[in-house]
């Protein structure tokens, strides 16, 4: 069963360049690669792409998360890939991270989504539409506070 989770996050803020919801997505990249799944973190466009690399690759060093960007590293990618509209991974993963305004054109592909709802009305606007995109291909479909 495909399933979806919308983590519904109280505040926005900015810190070392990432927004929080950015920052949420690599400590959850993390957790979901230690909980042995492969990640695709898509994102709206390739500078967020280099902002979320760089993050995931200046963890603490008992943080690490083995990651790229999609097209480096092996031909079947890393346990975490980053990718965006223009640069998009075609090796199978199971979890998507979606970091994209609206739903992902290939999100029919995972089998698992998280997806975030930020407190800012117009992103709220943009994450009900992604949620309706998801029923309406069969997720089934949670909310949750944020987990960080």
């Amino acid at each position: 069963m495909k399933t979806a989770i919308f983590y519904l996050l109280d505040e926005y803020s900015i810190k070392d360049g990432l927004t929080s919801v950015e920052r949420t997505a690599c400590d959850l990249a993390a957790d979901k690669w230690r909980e042995g799944k492969r990640v695709v973190i898509a994102c709206d466009d390739d500078s967020q792409a280099f902002r979320m690399d760089e993050a995931l690759w200046t963890r603490d060093p008992d943080a690490f998360v083995p990651h790229n960007l999609v097209g480096e590293g092996s031909r079947y990618g890393s346990p975490v890939e980053i990718c965006w509209p223009q640069r998009r991974s075609n090796s199978p993963k199971g979890l998507l991270i979606n970091l994209q305004q609206t739903s992902v054109a290939f999100v029919s592909a995972f089998n698992e989504v998280i997806d975030f709802v930020p407190n800012q009305t117009v992103l709220k606007q943009l994450a009900r539409d992604r949620y309706r995109v998801y029923r309406s291909i069969g997720f089934q479909l949670t909310t949750a506070p944020s987990p960080m």
